[in-house]
This record gives structure tokens, C-alpha cells and sequence, in this order.
């Protein structure tokens, strides 16, 4: 007879109390909020940068007395240099303090799911996986 070279390894029953489909639970849907947060501030940054380009290309403007056209909602209407740069730099202010909150949401939910996942980790050990896939 040949051996086979499987290795068994024991899966140990552990009893899933509700207490622990709610931390369960809650983990997965903390994960999911985080992740669509981490979208949003991803394209914040995006409009952020594009707002900081659009602001440099205004100051290299030769001509003063031109009036910019700025979209306001899905009209354009048109201002002078300087209430354009105004208003640009007003809309970096707002965009940097969405991120910072949600960074700080970010930041509030890591910790929750750093709490879930030393209590679901000492109970279940290695029959539960609470890594994010990185697909």
C-alpha cells in the first residue's frame, strides 16, 4: 500500500452564539463602510488636485481683465481672476475638511474592527477569516 502525504488537520466545533453573528455582522458591515469611505476619499483627493491645477493655471493667466468661467452646478458662469481664485480656493477648504472627516471615520472604524477582530480571533482562531482580500 502507498501512503498518501495528506496532513489532517482538526477544524474544531465552535459553537456561533448570536452574541457572535452580531460582532460578525457588525465587522462585515464596518468593513464594507470603510472601504466606501476610502473610495470617497480617493476621488475627494482627485477633485482636490484638480481644483489645485485649475488654480495654478489661473495664476499663470497673463491677462487680468479676462473673465473665467467657472461651473457652478451645470451652468458656467463667468468671473473675474480673483473671485474665480476666491471661490477655488474656497471649494479646497470644504474638499480638505470632507477628507479629514472622512479620514477621522476611517481612522474610528480601523479601531472598531481592530476590538472585533482580537475578540472573534480568541474565539474562533483560525476557523474564521477577518483579512481583507486584496483582489
Amino acid at each position: 500500500m502507498a501512503a498518501t502525504g495528506k496532513k489532517t488537520v482538526a477544524v474544531e466545533d465552535v459553537n456561533v452564539t448570536f452574541e457572535d453573528q452580531k460582532k460578525i455582522n457588525t465587522f462585515a458591515r464596518n468593513t464594507n463602510r470603510m472601504t466606501e469611505f476610502k473610495d470617497e476619499i480617493e476621488a475627494k483627493k482627485k477633485s482636490l488636485q484638480n481644483l489645485q491645477d485649475a488654480s495654478d493655471d489661473l495664476m499663470m493667466a497673463e491677462d487680468d481683465t479676462l473673465l473665467v468661467p467657472y461651473q457652478i452646478g451645470d451652468v458656467f458662469i463667468s468671473h473675474t481672476q480673483e473671485e474665480t481664485q476666491e471661490m477655488l480656493e474656497a471649494a479646497k477648504e470644504l474638499l480638505q475638511q470632507e477628507i479629514k472627516d472622512l479620514e477621522r471615520k476611517v481612522s474610528t472604524i480601523q479601531q472598531v474592527l481592530g476590538d472585533l477582530k482580537v475578540q472573534l480571533y480568541a474565539k474562533f482562531g483560525n476557523n474564521i477569516n477577518l483579512e481583507a482580500d486584496e483582489s
